[in-house]
């Protein structure tokens, strides 16, 4: 097992349960990780010591870098507004094409490098005029603690909390977790349970039931991501019957994001995602119903864009992560035709742009 650095400071957690046995059962997540004395979840970061669950990246980062919202992707939520972005180490999934495994994968905890308390962090995101702070390049769930805490501090200043995730929780966590979001972007990685179980090691019904609870349940914006691997996740029929769903579960006005595949981590033999898969996607879910259907990780303005249901109107333009066209009112009413845009809007758009900005916090 690798050396914890002596700064790294084990901090208590909640969700977790005595067995029979004498073995204590980590419950976040459906993993159910049942330890002993000494050993680690699958997630890496949460661990058995002193006869509880500890979590050992609490107050400690991979990195804080300034993004534009519509990275993470959500381009509904404070357009064109900054948000820190932050992740810590460890994943409670291990999916194969995970593009951000140098991260979600470590297990060295000298990944670890960088240290914020949460009120040290909400004072930061305040200062620099982010206008929310993410959690994000490795699953919040696994540090949900840290995060929760980090927003309610950071709701004290008036800044918004952002969890970038596969929503793979139990049910008891998620409620705790979500009550302190107020975004989500949450990856629905494929529509088939041999995807989830093959690539992912998790399942996708749990997933589905975590879409179902924020969107019906919270006041929590929901955005949905999914990454289309070319074999894997991108057959016609497969997004027909996924875009149906959200369709008939979630209603036609969440957000949803096709982005492209690059070869990475377990299929970096893979071939990249062709942008017309990414076309034909969003046409099939516009066929379903769905108003606001994105494209990702490749140059489409049109698939871009943000357009009135009402009238048809380009209301967001958007080239990459710049905000080139705006049409809204400061509600986010259409001023063609005053139709609503879904979302949370703000007044007239931010003016960050695509810059990205690594951020040192000491």
């Amino acid at each position: 097992m690798p050396t914890i650095p002596a700064t790294i400071v084990p901090h208590p957690t909640t969700h977790w349960s005595m067995l029979a046995d004498g073995r204590l059962q980590c419950d976040v997540c459906p993993r159910e990780c049942r330890l002993q004395e000494g050993q680690r979840g699958a997630c890496f970061v949460r661990g058995r010591e002193q006869d509880q669950i500890m979590l050992y990246s609490y107050g400690r980062s991979s990195g804080f870098c300034l993004d534009p919202i519509e990275k993470k992707p959500l381009n509904h939520f404070l357009p064109g507004s900054s948000v820190l972005s932050f992740g810590t180490a460890g994943c409670n999934l291990s999916c194969k094409f995970c593009q951000n495994w140098d991260i979600s994968k470590s297990r060295e905890m000298d990944t670890l490098m960088d240290a914020a308390g949460p009120e040290q962090l909400a004072q930061t995101a305040k200062g620099m005029g982010a206008a929310s702070i993410a959690y994000t390049y490795n699953d919040p769930v696994v540090f949900m603690e840290y995060a929760t805490d980090v927003a309610q501090a950071a709701h004290e200043l008036g800044v918004k909390s952002v969890a970038v995730t596969a929503g793979f929780m139990k049910a008891a966590a998620r409620t705790a977790f979500y009550r302190h979001m107020d975004a989500a972007n949450i990856d629905l990685k494929g529509f088939t349970d041999r995807f989830y179980r093959q690539l992912c090691g998790a399942s996708l019904g749990n997933v589905l039931e975590t879409l179902e609870y924020v969107h019906n349940e919270t006041k929590t914006w929901l955005e949905i991501t999914t990454l289309l691997i070319p074999g894997e996740n991108d057959s016609p029929q497969e997004i027909e019957a996924m875009t149906r769903w959200i369709a008939d579960h979630l209603g036609p006005d969440v957000p949803l994001h096709f982005t492209a595949f690059h070869p990475d981590h377990k299929l970096d033999k893979h071939l990249p995602t062709p942008a017309a898969t990414l076309s034909m996607a969003r046409r099939i879910a516009q066929e379903q119903g769905l108003h606001h259907v994105y494209t990702g990780n490749v140059h489409d303005e049109t698939g871009g864009s943000s357009f009135c249901t009402g009238c048809g109107t380009r209301v967001i333009g958007r080239d990459w992560y710049e905000l080139r066209h705006w049409h809204l009112s400061a509600e986010g009413n259409c001023l063609s035709c005053n139709t609503p845009l879904p979302g949370l809007f703000n007044g007239a758009p931010g003016k960050w742009g695509h810059k990205r900005i690594p951020v040192r916090i000491t």
